[in-house]
């Protein structure tokens, strides 16, 4: 450095720490208009937990995409009938080959949430990219492995994928079992964020439902919009999953599974309420958690439905 040079590192660092105060300053403008702009809810996110904070595991927070994903995973398993275990399994490999995002790329033709490869015979490009087939098929495949269930984690995955990182599933086991317990199990799923504005699709919501139950639910739409109070947001279009006649355990596992389902894509689906069980969930509000049917009712506009049967879920898609 010749001695006219007057850049010396002692004295640009006064220039750098202004520099990156106004960067953080900025940044935390930036973040509260977003929150303003909001209605003070944040940008969407979900959270799952597993009961009473057991299953060995935090509250896992996610985007709303990967929430939506997870839940699919999860129902699709339910409607199957798997083990837990397996829906677990099937979680902590998707959680490892996308992060719960459903690609349109990977290694060489490696596609979706399980990156699986129309050139192994997992399936055509479109049927790998859509959830249910994906993970449908994964849990085919699996079930397929002799002794899976008594199999540590890593093994039974590897088994399926053939991964040239096979001890990379293990880690991702945590947070699989606490989304297991959430959207198959007794745990809780939330999902914050604003309300929808763009009208959302019940026609979509009925056909997934039914694409992943089958047969094992009643998926009705009534007639016309749902009622709402006088100076209420637009009316809703409104999805009912009933459950036909067998055991009520399973029933109502089903209903819960169908409930925490529709609010984990109630992004993407523009679902603004979901009722289950006397609680009542809505977009926008709550900070993104249930409460009791009344006080969510009162606080959506539309009436509460005190008739509702204990394993029947309505949901209300925004018009």
């Amino acid at each position: 450095m010749s001695p006219t040079d007057h850049s010396s590192p002692r004295r640009r660092r006064p220039l750098l720490k202004v520099a990156g105060l106004l960067v953080l300053l900025a940044l935390g403008g930036y973040l509260v208009v977003q929150y303003q702009s909001n209605g003070g809810v944040g940008a969407p996110h979900c959270t799952a937990g597993a009961p009473g904070g057991r299953s060995g595991g935090e509250p896992y927070r996610m985007s709303p995409e990967q929430a939506g994903n997870a839940a699919t995973i999860a129902a699709v398993g339910v409607a199957k009938g798997v083990p837990d275990r397996a829906v677990t399994i099937a979680l902590a490999t998707a959680m490892q080959e996308s992060g719960l995002r459903n690609l349109d790329h990977g290694d060489r033709d490696s596609l979706g949430l399980f990156q699986q490869r129309p050139s192994q015979g997992w399936g055509t490009p479109q049927e790998i990219r859509d959830p249910v087939y994906a993970a449908g098929i994964f849990y085919d495949r699996l079930l397929e492995v002799r002794g899976w269930a008594r199999l540590p984690l890593t093994e039974a995955a590897q088994e399926v994928q053939l991964s040239g990182f096979p001890q990379a599933y293990a880690k991702h086991e945590p947070n699989a079992t606490v989304l297991t317990a959430a959207f198959a199990g007794g745990g809780s799923v939330t999902c914050g964020g604003p309300a929808p504005t763009e009208p959302g699709r019940p026609e979509r919501v009925r056909a997934e439902l039914v694409r992943i139950f089958g047969k094992q639910v009643r998926v009705d739409t009534p007639a016309g919009p749902s009622p709402a109070k006088e100076g209420a947001a637009a009316p809703e279009a409104e999805v009912t999953v009933g459950q036909p006649q067998g055991p009520a355990d399973a029933a109502f596992r089903r209903a819960r599974v169908v409930a925490y389902w529709a609010v984990a894509h109630s992004h993407d689906l523009g679902i603004a309420r979901v009722s289950y069980a006397s609680r009542g969930w809505t977009a926008g509000g709550a900070g993104g958690g249930w409460q009791s049917e009344r006080a969510a009712s009162a606080r959506s506009g539309a009436p509460g439905d005190a008739t509702a049967q204990a394993d029947e879920v309505r949901i209300f898609v925004h018009r």
